[in-house]
């Protein structure tokens, strides 16, 4: 689900018959190549070595065409050694090559040790071959605005949404019905083949929790620990997840105006949330008519802001650019802002081109746009910020060129003690899907930061979600408490205005530059 990964707000309830059953094929064997690690170190993580793996296209059939799945790794040190420990980013669509080295480096080093942390370009995928691109240039500026006030906009919008679907199936139409998340968990399970261990450790964010969560159902016997941070309810894949989001988004939009009234001394745009979000909105309906430097439009500034709703680090450069706009009418930083956080490069060509082919085949989405039309327009009343930035995002399912898969019951019985990290205000995978995974998953343990506003929360700076990872990873231990919430953690304070020196280069920002937003 973008990167933007949504979840449905309040618990849901699963029901018996709704699901497929796990593919007869998903648990048998393939037998894989030893792996040749070759040293690709950085400067930053200079211990990374990489490595390159074949694997069938279609895993029924495994003595057909393969395709080629790109890994990273840094390798155990310490004596102890407790096997591979598997990391993805999320998405679906995102690298997880460099996170390797950033968890490695991140952890203890005493319990990075202990671990092979390996990384993986999923099927389509960055540098894994062949490497999705349907339609290059997408996302260039200047888009139609995101909201179809007037039939012309909803139909250059729809009109976008086909030729992006259009050129997937004339690109890639051999590999779109195999670019799903049950065939990206048998390729992690050849990955571990190839490692040589009969159990891997797995430490998923967003998208990458639901990765985890169906390679546990199809493989149960083959988990060692499990770690889901920022958890996406598997109920609602995804066609409702998405819906639901939007109010999640609109919350954290509402937060930051009143974060920037709380520091009006500042950024000099009033004290009165409401205000600021009539100046926000203002700010928005000009750029529709005269974008700021022929790039940021209306569907531009709600892509700059987004970001700010997965972490709230970015706020003081987000309320500068606004601040600027509003205050002096000087579009350079807006431009700037929207050139860091939200212009769409090669990568993320390739990020979106995976991330639509996962999500449509993944489950059904309706084929009827009226229904989008209708569903999209009674959130859009409530949660005007992204509510048809995320529509548009989107809308290339409603015209997919392959039949859908059922999603996953992820509902499991079978794996041991598994730890599941989630901020009460994520937007990106709001609380509930937390709660209700952890239903859904016996012996699970859910730690919980109160009033943590952010998306991937450990690793990122607070000491006592790290705590639990930590000691999980060394010996397993997870808290139980026996309630719905198994620990809290308090969460981060709030940002501060940047000072002349200051630059959001914490790990926290490490951390969200690595996850992306859009896949």
């Amino acid at each position: 689900m973008r990167k933007r990964a949504a979840v449905l707000c309040g618990a849901a309830v699963v029901l018996a018959g709704s699901f497929t059953a796990v593919p007869a094929e998903a648990s048998a064997p393939h037998s894989a190549p030893k792996l040749s690690w070759k040293n690709c170190g950085t400067t930053t993580y200079p211990t990374l070595q990489c490595a390159s793996l074949k694997v069938p296209l279609d895993h029924a059939n495994p003595h057909g065409r393969k395709i080629t799945l790109a890994l990273s790794r840094v390798p155990h040190t310490a004596t102890k050694f407790q096997g591979p420990l598997l990391v993805n980013p999320g998405g679906p669509g995102g690298s997880g090559l460099t996170l390797a080295g950033f968890v490695a480096n991140t952890l203890p080093k005493e319990v990075a040790a202990q671990y092979d942390v390996i990384g993986f370009d999923p099927r389509g995928v960055g540098k894994s071959k062949p490497a999705l691109d349907c339609k290059p240039g997408y996302f260039n500026p200047v888009r139609p605005d995101s909201v179809p006030s007037t039939p012309a906009i909803e139909r250059a919008n729809l009109q976008r949404a086909r030729s992006f679907a259009r050129a997937c199936r004339d690109k890639h139409a051999d590999l779109l019905p195999y670019i799903n998340t049950i065939s990206a968990v048998q390729d992690m399970d050849a990955i571990r083949q190839a490692v040589g261990n009969k159990r891997i450790n797995y430490f998923g964010y967003s998208y990458g929790t639901y990765l985890g969560a169906v390679y546990a159902k199809l493989f149960p016997q083959r988990v060692r620990r499990l770690v889901l941070d920022s958890v996406v309810d598997p109920t609602g894949v995804w066609y409702e997840d998405n819906l639901a989001q939007d109010y999640a988004f609109n919350d954290r939009h509402l937060a930051f105006m009143a974060w920037v009234a709380k520091h009006h001394a500042t950024y000099k745009l009033g004290t009165d949330p409401a205000r600021i979000e009539e100046k926000w909105y203002a700010m928005r309906a000009a750029l529709a008519k005269k974008p700021a430097g022929g790039k940021v439009g209306a569907a531009e500034l709600e892509d700059t802001f987004l970001p700010g709703g997965y972490y709230n680090g970015y706020w003081p450069y987000l309320a500068e650019a606004f601040a600027a706009y509003v205050g002096d009418k000087n579009t350079d930083p807006l431009v700037e802002a929207y050139e860091d956080f939200a212009a769409v490069d090669a990568a993320g060509d390739n990020g979106y081109s995976v991330y639509t082919s996962v999500q449509c085949r993944d489950a059904d989405w309706p084929r009827d746009w009226g229904q989008w039309r209708q569903d999209n327009w009674a959130v859009y009343r409530k949660a005007p910020f992204m509510t048809w930035s995320n529509a548009w995002y989107n809308a290339p399912c409603a015209f997919w060129p392959t039949d859908t898969l059922d999603p996953v019951n992820v509902a499991n019985h079978e794996l041991p003690p598994t730890l599941l990290l989630q901020a009460t205000g994520d937007a990106a995978t709001p609380y509930h899907g937390a709660v209700t995974v952890h239903r859904m998953l016996k012996g699970s343990s859910l730690v919980v930061e109160q009033g943590g506003q952010n998306h991937g929360i450990s690793l990122s700076g607070n000491a006592c979600l790290d705590k639990h990872l930590a000691q999980y990873l060394t010996d397993g231990t997870v808290p139980r408490s026996g309630g719905e919430v198994d620990a809290v953690c308090d969460a981060l304070p709030d940002p501060k205005p940047p000072t002349a020196t200051s630059s959001p280069s914490s790990r926290g920002a490490t951390l969200h530059g690595l996850l992306g937003f859009r896949g």
